[in-house]
């Protein structure tokens, strides 16, 4: 058995669209467990659009990377070492871990074990993980879903956006428009993932204009991940008692804060009495079984439809992570690192 991992650590704070070279590997020691903790040998890790936030040395919601630091992400693994009685070696698990071919668990924070059930392993990090719990509850608890809502999301062809599309339809929305940046990415989504229309920011020369003429009934809930832009020019096409649920900020990551668009229009929160709210779905943690078992239920009748690209081997993460600003993000992104 090994001792040793190999990561990806952040150079030096980004500045701008992220590059292959901000990145470097390293190689370090297993740490010595202390009680509580475990190290798992990771199979899959995940790269996040919201990462790109942590990565400029500002403190956000969660505090920045610094740079030899190892570049977070959520990864699903078998534990090697254990000194946690509620792990046992051999256990799956998924966690926040590292862009590494290992992760240390500290004793607190996002680990559970895997259920045995007959679906992919890596949805775990994608449906039914971070991404679809970020979904379901940016609807239920954020946005206050009702049935008959008509709704809009932002950067819907991927795993946030489309699983939120899918839900909606599921609990029964007058309509779902998904708001993308490619043809096939609008096709996959009226084709595939059922959502009413879509409409391809990219090709409309105003923007504005293609989302009132394709919501006419005006809009309840707007589950944004793109950033203030996208809010400010929907802003006035909400119904009265919106909610805007505040999911990612994918336009505004790689802009400084100064240069970031304003949101104007917020005489509509008074005319239209709309609330705003940012999710972070961390608060959810402990209804996140029940969300993915009626989730699995769906996803086994067909109901849910998702994709994945696998990036294989540990050295193809940065390149993994830097294609998601570059429109090359179409579901959910992986890389299969070790293990099976």
């Amino acid at each position: 058995m090994t001792n040793s991992m190999r990561y990806v650590s952040l150079k030096a704070n980004i500045d701008g669209l992220p590059k292959e070279s901000d990145f470097e590997f390293k190689d370090a020691p297993f740490p010595e467990l202390k009680e509580g903790q475990f190290i798992a040998e990771n199979h899959f890790v995940s790269v996040d659009p919201g990462m790109r936030s942590r990565l400029s040395g500002v403190t956000g919601y969660a505090p920045p990377v610094k740079p030899g630091e190892a570049v977070s992400g959520f990864a699903i693994g078998r534990v090697l070492k254990s000194c946690n009685a509620a792990y046992k070696e051999g256990d799956m698990v998924t966690m926040g871990g590292s862009w590494a071919s290992h992760s240390v668990f500290g004793g607190a924070g996002f680990a559970f074990k895997l259920p045995e059930v007959d679906i992919p392993a890596s949805l775990f990090l994608g449906i039914l993980g971070i991404p679809g719990m970020t979904s379901y509850f940016g609807l239920r608890r954020i946005g206050r879903f009702q049935k008959g809502d008509h709704i809009l999301v932002t950067s819907a062809a991927g795993p946030v956006g489309a699983t939120a599309g899918q839900l909606a339809k599921h609990w029964g929305a007058a309509s779902v428009i998904g708001i993308a940046g490619s043809e096939e990415k609008c096709a996959w989504l009226t084709g595939k993932a059922g959502f009413d229309a879509a409409i391809n920011y990219k090709t409309e020369s105003d923007l504005a204009e293609a989302i009132s003429m394709t919501c006419p009934e005006g809009i309840d809930v707007l589950f944004d991940n793109v950033g203030n832009a996208m809010i400010d020019t929907v802003l006035p096409m909400m119904r009265f008692n919106g909610r805007i649920i505040v999911s990612g900020q994918t336009a505004d990551y790689n802009v400084p804060l100064e240069e970031r668009h304003g949101i104007k229009n917020t005489i509509d929160f008074i005319a239209s009495r709309l609330l705003m709210q940012g999710l972070v779905v961390f608060d959810d943690i402990p209804n996140f079984a029940k969300a993915q078992n009626e989730m699995i239920t769906l996803i086994r009748e067909g109901g849910l439809v998702y994709e994945e690209k696998i990036f294989e081997g540990l050295e193809t993460l940065p390149s993994a992570f830097c294609g998601l600003f570059k429109g090359e993000n179409f579901g959910r992104q992986l890389v299969k690192v070790g293990g099976f």
